[in-house]
Parts: structure tokens; C-alpha cells; sequence
């Protein structure tokens, strides 16, 4: 399991006067989970879905009774799950002055029963009692998740977009291709420029022109593949615009510090600008303390099972997000291919010793995970991983 992402707790806490507040979200309404140093038990409060509003007026109803009572201003924490909606609330609430934490959903302990209750009332209550332990610095009941600044969180959208995009790429030609198999066509290029137009000469294989019906729908298959490859096209270009001013690109703020990692990335032979941006974009971005800490964030360590007598290694985490552990495995490969004598190739040829199937496909994972380490001491330390060529 990875590491948390944590911070200290709040200096000067205080739990006669702190307030905590646990948001549960759903597409119809926010259930709120509050505590106060003025009563014992947890309330519930349900505000319709987006009411910030409410929310925050409710806030400072609380503050001032408590403030009544005790004679001094309170510390308010709030938390909510990581998920579809993103970290625009944290950015609005920490501007009201609300310490914020985003939570790891599976991170939290729940009950280990075959059966258990589930609601939004429970789930607000469970989040609410894990945020007082964490604020207190039991940091194991729960994993911060790192929250990007806008301008981070901006830049990956070309590469989630790209990834989406390349997904529908694959589908509209498989779809295309598949058509035309059910005729007996097997050599058709979805993709070519004049695929549309080499359509009039297909013949199936009894010897037949396309059916009208068919021969339409593939032509607008084909559009919207045209459409999506027009628009890779053009992300690439959005994407790759950081190799246009490498100057800019070296200074070590911001996201020119990120941008010089890409440039940096780059360099090695083997690494194309698609695979530098993800591993920056998606990780170098966070401050990792140290390659255990990435290893396990990644999703790429193994994670063991031991009992007693019992131990057995139930293969890697897959904690991490999927697209950069995907992107990885195809890294490994190819720097085997391009970086023959780097001393990650030399031992990935070692420990392979000829073997050939499974054994190759678990090892290309382990060596995945040592190069994702190598090249992250790269870009953030510059330490070129051993043997390998920088052009």
C-alpha cells in the first residue's frame, strides 16, 4: 500500500475549540458530517448537491456559537473524498480559511463484515471521526491525496485527453475492420487518406460490391475517425509546444521546472515526449521522499500477504493511476530495446537467463518499476541512470 501523502497537523489546534466537518458527496445532495467541541455526538446536516453556501453559512453559525462559548475564534477542518468532482472545493474552502484535506477513498478502515450498513449518514460520520484522528497525527487512518495547483491540474488535461482519444482511434478502426471481415475483406487501412474512396473497389469474398446500407455506414465510421485523428493531431501539437522555447522550459519555477524535466526526459534514448510528459504530468510533479515512497505509490511494488506460518506475494499494488503504470510497462520494453547496455538492461537480461513467457512479462514489470525510479532521480536530482546514452 502506498505511503500517505500527508502534512503536519494544524499548528496551534486546539480540541476544546476545533470544528470538524466531513462532506459526502452524491449527484443530489451533500450530506455533512459536523463536530463540535459543544456537544458529544456527530450531526447531519443534508444540503442540496452544490450548495456551498449552505454549507459555509453553517460554518460560521457553528464558529460563533463555539466562539460563544469558549471566548475564542475556532480552527475549522473539513475533508471530502477524492472522485469525480475534483479539487475545486478544496480551492474555495481553503480560501475561506478552512484547513482541507482530500481523502483517499480506499484508504479508509471500513467494517470487515460479509454484510454491512452503508449509508451516506455512516460514511459522513466514519470520515468525520478518521479527520479528528488525523488532525491529532495518527496519520495512518487515512492518505492525503496531493492536490496539483490549477496550472498543474490544467496541463494533464491534454495527455487524459490524448489517452481518450486514442482509445476511440482504436475503436472506430476495429469497428471498420470488423465490418468488412463479415464480407470476407481482411486487407482494408481504416486509416489510409483515401480510405473512403477505395471503398467503390472492394469486392467481398463471393465477389460482390458493398451493400449501400453497409457501404454508408462505414462512411461515417469513417468520419468520425477522421474527426478523431484530426483532433490527435492536434493535442500532440499542444502537447509537444514545450519543445519550442527550451530556455523558457529550464527555469526551475512553476511549470517551467516541470517543463525542463520533459526537455531533460527527452534526452534519453528511448524516452519520446509522450512518455516524458506522462511521467512528469502524472508523478514527478509531487515530492516523493524517497524511491520506496514512489515505488508504492505507483502501484508497481509487490505487495505481500503473510500470516503466521503463511506467506505468499499477492503480485503488484496497482494503487497508482493506470495510465502511467501502462505507460511504464511499454517504457521497460522499449529500453531494452534502446538502452541494450544500461545497467537496468544488463539486469533484466540476468535475471531473465533466456527465460522466455511469464517469467519475461513479471520481470518487464519489476524492471518498470526500478527504471520509473531511475528516471525520476533523473529528471528531479540529474542523475543519469547507469549505461544509459543522453544524446
Amino acid at each position: 500500500m502506498p505511503r500517505p501523502e500527508t502534512t503536519k497537523p494544524a499548528e496551534g489546534a486546539n480540541a476544546e475549540t476545533d470544528i470538524f466537518i466531513a462532506v459526502e458527496m452524491s449527484r443530489s445532495k451533500w450530506v455533512i458530517g459536523l463536530h463540535t467541541p459543544l456537544a458529544d455526538k456527530i450531526s447531519i446536516h443534508s444540503f442540496d448537491c452544490g450548495d456551498t453556501h449552505g454549507v459555509l453559512a453553517l460554518i460560521e453559525r457553528m464558529r460563533s456559537k463555539v466562539e460563544a462559548a469558549h471566548g475564542r475564534r475556532s480552527a475549522v477542518f473539513c475533508c471530502y473524498e477524492a472522485g469525480y468532482e475534483g479539487f475545486w472545493l478544496y480551492r474555495l474552502f481553503s480560501r475561506q480559511g478552512i484547513r482541507m484535506v482530500v481523502i483517499d477513498p480506499a484508504s479508509l478502515l471500513v467494517n470487515r463484515r460479509a454484510k454491512r450498513a452503508k449509508t451516506d449518514r455512516i460514511d459522513a460520520r466514519g470520515m468525520v471521526r478518521s479527520l479528528m484522528a488525523f488532525m491529532r497525527g495518527e496519520h495512518q487512518v487515512l492518505s492525503e491525496v496531493r492536490v496539483p495547483t490549477v496550472e498543474q491540474d490544467d496541463a494533464r488535461r491534454v495527455l487524459r485527453e490524448r489517452h481518450r482519444l486514442v482509445k476511440e482511434r482504436t475503436a472506430h478502426s476495429n469497428r471498420i475492420k470488423g465490418l468488412l471481415k463479415t464480407q470476407g475483406i481482411m486487407d482494408f487501412n481504416p486509416r489510409a487518406a483515401d480510405a473512403a474512396s477505395q471503398l467503390d473497389d472492394l469486392l467481398t469474398g463471393d465477389g460482390r460490391r458493398l451493400g449501400s446500407c453497409l457501404r454508408q455506414e462505414i462512411i461515417r465510421e469513417l468520419e468520425r475517425l477522421s474527426l478523431v485523428m484530426k483532433q490527435i493531431a492536434q493535442v500532440e501539437r499542444e502537447r509537444d509546444s514545450i519543445r519550442e522555447d527550451k530556455q523558457q522550459a529550464a527555469s526551475p519555477a512553476g511549470n517551467n521546472r516541470e517543463g525542463k524535466m520533459i526537455v531533460d526526459l527527452i534526452r534519453l534514448k528511448g524516452i519520446g515526449m509522450n512518455d516524458a510528459s506522462i511521467l512528469v504530468r502524472e508523478a514527478f510533479w509531487r515530492d516523493f521522499r524517497n524511491r520506496r515512497e514512489l515505488g508504492g505509490w505507483s502501484g508497481l511494488a509487490p505487495c505481500p500477504w503473510a500470516s503466521g506460518s503463511v506467506s505468499r506475494d499477492q503480485g503488484v499494488t496497482r494503487a497508482g493511476p493506470p495510465m502511467l503504470r501502462a505507460q511504464m510497462v511499454q517504457i521497460a520494453w522499449r529500453w531494452l530495446f534502446w538502452q541494450p547496455h544500461s545497467g537496468l538492461a544488463l539486469w533484466y537480461r540476468q535475471r531473465t537467463g533466456g527465460a522466455a513467457g511469464r517469467m519475461r512479462r513479471i520481470l518487464a514489470v519489476a524492471l518498470a518499476r526500478k527504471l520509473l525510479i531511475a528516471l525520476w532521480r533523473y529528471a528531479t536530482a540529474g542523475v543519469v541512470p547507469q549505461g544509459a546514452i543522453v544524446t
